[in-house]
């Protein structure tokens, strides 16, 4: 989940308004002064834009960032674009324009922190017709998953959907694991994307990444400074790179997710101890508790933590109620209990913990420049 603001004048002020999206806490309607910056730049209507506070705008973007998208979407069918441009585009950054972002076939004008520059996407790759697959798989907007009560509330699983989901997870390990094999210099993240939707397709499943939100890839591959949500593309893997492949499956109707950082060739002793300090967060983590012990070991080790995303529920919808911070003194103070299923996915930056996002709307880079790592597991509770 992407924490849209940080400064206070980014909030605009407007009319009282009932705030729908407040009942992921407290289950009633609430009223609010405040409204979504980007609701109120694109004109759309007050009863979507309307927020009680910020933490409930932080809590709620996952879902709400869909409205901004349907909006968006609405001025590409109007013809309000230049056709003359869309047309120039290939399929693969066409997706972008629709998002009304910059990434086109000339690079955009952007403030780049690293060395690294987006390349040319290949075009969206089919599913076949028997695969079942989600709502936005031909949509692009996870309607159900907006629409859900369990964004408001902590599902408890079922023995069955439990079976399922367990399933499901040994697919994605399968999956991340034929990728992890085809990792080294001169290979393209396309290639990597590749064997990702295929090992996925073969063992019957959907590559949840796949349209999600317009998405346009079975997977993510996030290179050096990428934090997470890295666009597969053409350029080649350099040795000494280190690059996480993030794999979600879903299959029988349920997700399975889980990523991994992996080294490129020989990579110099800065990253290995990043890579292995953000693997020791994970495991951490699942041992002890969530926010402050992951918080504290990558401190301990001179790193930080990115605060900007964080782990989230996840079963039947791919993301769901609860968020999971992965740094300490967060406001997300619960229990866990069993039957809950969520992920656990820590960031670890070698520099500050401040990202910036790429003009294609998805890649997340640190702000400095400096590399990013980051591990991930569908996690079972087994007993409260």
């Amino acid at each position: 989940m992407m924490v849209q603001t940080s400064k206070k004048n980014d909030w605009k002020r407007g009319p009282y308004s009932r705030c729908y999206w407040i009942g992921y806490v407290k289950g009633e309607t609430q009223y609010a002064l405040r409204r979504c910056p980007k609701c109120v730049e694109l004109k759309l209507p007050r009863e979507d834009a309307a927020f009680c506070s910020q933490d409930c705008f932080k809590a709620s973007w996952s879902s709400h960032k869909s409205v901004h998208l349907k909006a968006k979407l609405s001025t590409v069918r109007e013809g309000t674009l230049d056709r003359t441009t869309s047309a120039a585009l290939n399929e693969g950054w066409l997706y972008c324009l629709k998002k009304g972002q910059a990434r086109t076939s000339n690079l955009p004008h952007f403030d780049w922190t690293g060395k690294l520059r987006p390349y040319p996407i290949s075009s969206r790759r089919s599913v076949p017709p028997e695969i079942e697959k989600p709502d936005w798989a031909i949509g692009a907007i996870p309607n159900i998953e907006i629409n859900s009560d369990l964004q408001n509330k902590v599902e408890i699983k079922t023995p069955e959907q439990i079976e399922r989901m367990r399933e499901t997870c040994r697919i994605a390990r399968e999956v991340l694991d034929a990728a992890a094999r085809v990792i080294k210099p001169g290979v393209t993240t396309d290639f990597i994307d590749e064997v990702v939707h295929e090992a996925t397709i073969a063992a019957g499943g959907y590559p949840s990444p796949l349209n999600y939100h317009f998405f346009p890839k079975s997977c993510c591959t996030s290179v050096n400074e990428v934090i997470c949500h890295g666009i597969p593309d053409a350029r080649r893997l350099e040795d000494g790179d280190i690059v996480n492949v993030d794999v979600t499956v879903c299959y029988k109707g349920v997700h399975g997710d889980l990523n991994e950082t992996y080294f490129v060739g020989k990579v110099d002793e800065a990253s290995q101890q990043l890579v292995k300090c953000t693997y020791e967060c994970l495991e951490k983590a699942i041992s002890i508790e969530v926010g402050e012990v992951i918080n504290r070991h990558a401190l301990m080790s001179g790193l930080s933590v990115v605060k900007s995303y964080c782990g989230h529920g996840i079963g039947e919808l791919f993301h769901c109620a609860p968020n999971i911070p992965h740094y300490g003194r967060n406001k997300a103070v619960g229990m866990m209990k069993a039957g809950q299923t969520f992920t656990i996915e820590p960031m670890i930056n070698t520099g500050v913990w401040h990202d910036r996002m790429w003009p294609d709307g998805w890649t997340a880079v640190t702000a400095d420049g400096k590399h990013s790592a980051q591990f991930e597991h569908t996690l079972l509770v087994i007993f409260s």
